[in-house]
């Protein structure tokens, strides 16, 4: 029986290796340097979303509640932003404009909420919509609660992000409720949402009419998504998100798709114990990318510009644990390369491509930076 046993942990901890072994062949090249770093704000502790007004300004959600209004390197706290929740992950989080702003105003904001029902003294993840007048946020609308509450700190997902129709796609994570949320369509949370601009629910929604389903879902089975953008080369919705001990997952988002979790998985628990032993299963999405050992992804950019003719086509993801900025070079929908910038930085929160061309990075503890090519 002792030799058994010893054979099956054995088994175990080698199958465990294999899985974050598997993506190894993709080597982390070192920073090439062949770029400066311009502050542009400074001061702002935990920059977790910006965005670009017309007028070329920006504004700059600061986790614990703060919206930055930054002109020029001068920063204004912007008025009338809701209570938010701040504890563990929760806070003021993403940030975008609507495709139309320049018409309609419209400016949409994710943080951790304390309305609605559930654990006392708990909140979940709610999306508003608001406009900015002298600095201050008017005619503010709730485009979608999760539900219930809970003092659970953590995977309030979050990121914001339009297609090319107009629809809206936001993330809201698992909340820590690995085996009951992502798996559930009956419940929020581990699901990235689609709705349109006004917050009602397209018809064409892949659980619409469908018994006790959460109407908003789009796609579910996902962990903790900190990275959704529109991939302007195809008008794709790309999204990343934390696995746990590894297993970090690039996804392209396609409707009413299960990405697994918890039920697959290239990851492993924080105490180094098997989640499942099962990393692909019918009816449940690969990834495009997995990370291993994890990266813990935050923040997501394609590069466009012509100012980076050597990353033009690729993708930017930051990463808070080793603290520098990944350029994920891509062949289509492949991944064939992996290049290090930004070292040694700090937590990178945020990545965006500005309308001018040039990438700003959101830094823990320091801001906002431009990276301007040599």
């Amino acid at each position: 029986m002792k030799s058994y046993s010893l054979f099956l942990f054995s088994f175990i901890i080698l199958s465990c290796q294999a899985q974050l072994k598997t993506n190894d062949a993709i080597p982390l090249q070192e920073d090439a340097k062949n770029y400066t770093l311009e502050t542009v704000a400074g001061g702002i502790n935990n920059p977790w979303g910006m965005v670009f007004l017309p007028d070329a300004s920006m504004l700059v959600t600061e986790k614990s509640g703060i919206l930055y209004h930054v002109s020029n390197g001068v920063k204004t706290e912007v008025q009338n932003v809701p209570a938010v929740y701040t504890r563990g992950q929760a806070g003021l989080m993403d940030i975008q404009l609507h495709p139309d702003y320049a018409k309609n105003g419209w400016i949409y904001i994710s943080y951790a909420s304390l309305e609605g029902e559930g654990e006392a003294g708990g909140a979940n993840t709610e999306i508003i919509r608001a406009k900015l007048e002298n600095d201050s946020l008017t005619n503010i609308e709730k485009i979608y609660k999760a539900t219930p509450n809970s003092k659970r700190s953590i995977h309030f997902g979050s990121r914001i992000t339009f297609d090319d129709k107009g629809y809206l796609f936001f993330s809201i994570g698992s909340r820590g409720f690995e085996d009951e949320n992502p798996q559930d369509l009956s419940r929020d949370g581990g699901k990235i949402y689609r709705l349109n601009d006004d917050g009602t629910v397209p018809k064409d929604n892949p659980f619409v009419g469908q018994a006790n389903a959460k109407e908003a879902a789009f796609t579910y089975g996902h962990r903790n998504p900190q990275g959704l953008i529109k991939n302007p080369f195809t008008g794709d919705i790309w999204e990343h998100e934390h696995g746990p001990q590894g297993g970090d997952e690039i996804n392209i988002i396609k409707k009413g798709a299960n990405y697994g979790w918890p039920i697959i998985t290239y990851g492993i628990n924080y105490d180094n114990n098997i989640i499942t032993n099962e990393t692909q299963r019918p009816g449940m999405e690969q990834p495009l990318y997995y990370w291993a050992p994890s990266i813990a992804p935050s923040g997501m950019a394609f590069v466009s510009s012509d100012k980076y003719p050597d990353w033009k086509g690729d993708l930017l993801v930051g990463s808070l644990k080793f603290q520098y900025l990944e350029l994920v070079k891509l062949d289509g929908n492949k991944v064939i390369g992996r290049q290090k910038l930004a070292s040694g930085m700090g937590r990178l929160r945020n990545v965006v491509q500005g309308p001018d061309g040039y990438i700003y990075i959101g830094v823990e503890g320091k801001g906002i930076l431009k990276i301007i090519p040599n």
